[in-house]
């Protein structure tokens, strides 16, 4: 007698998926596999199971591999062969393969880490853009004024709140004017943070030069 050995995670098919697809009736579709299955001398207890019909009741079915499902379909007509052979490209392009030891495992997860690696700049750039869109330079924020940005700097400089007297070499927001959402810090191109105003911070500056409140 041969055995048939499934290997776990392999694709397979059931007789009754097989019955739907064909329009056979599913006790025609389980006769045929045990004709088969005699023919070939293979015991078919192998593939067999069960599953509960819509009223609970156990009923037999069998679990085909690719090899057994094209066997079965070889007898039917053009029209049903091409069904199933179409549904196993569909179970085929959908499944990754699966590592069948831990060397095959260790490169899936390599792949994947280099993947996401990949697309971690693309990630950056767009919120990079989408950040930039809605935070303003000290020179964009001056040119709206007619100001250089040394310029508005250093009025900015002599009000208390916005960059922090603790720092000499940049000017780097207060913790209060960060957290009443008028700036933030960013790190830019060159690796270094950036003292960025928000739209809510231009219009307090506004306030700040004109004396006018919004």
């Amino acid at each position: 007698m041969n055995s048939i050995i499934i290997a776990q995670n392999e694709l397979t098919m059931s007789s009754r998926e097989i019955a739907a697809m064909t329009d056979k009736q599913h006790k025609h579709v389980l006769d045929d596999v045990r004709k088969i299955c005699f023919q070939l001398e293979i015991d078919s207890a192998e593939i067999s199971a069960q599953y509960k019909d819509s009223s609970g009741k156990l009923n037999r079915e069998f679990i085909l591999d690719k090899r057994m499902a094209l066997i079965l379909v070889s007898g039917y007509n053009l029209k049903m062969r091409t069904a199933i052979i179409d549904r196993w490209q569909e179970l085929e392009n959908k499944t990754p393969a699966i590592p069948q030891n831990l060397g095959d495992a260790l490169r899936l997860a390599a792949d994947q880490a280099d993947q996401i690696q990949l697309m971690q700049p693309s990630h950056d750039f767009v919120t990079q853009l989408v950040e930039r869109d809605t935070l303003m330079t000290a020179t964009q924020v001056a040119q709206k004024h007619k100001l250089s940005a040394r310029a508005l700097n250093k009025i900015l400089d002599n009000e208390n709140g916005i960059y922090s007297k603790a720092v000499k070499r940049s000017r780097v927001f207060c913790q209060s004017w960060i957290d009443q959402g008028f700036g933030s810090m960013k790190q830019g191109s060159t690796g270094h943070s950036q003292a960025l105003f928000t739209t809510k911070g231009e219009v307090k500056i506004n306030e700040i030069l004109t004396g006018v409140k919004l």
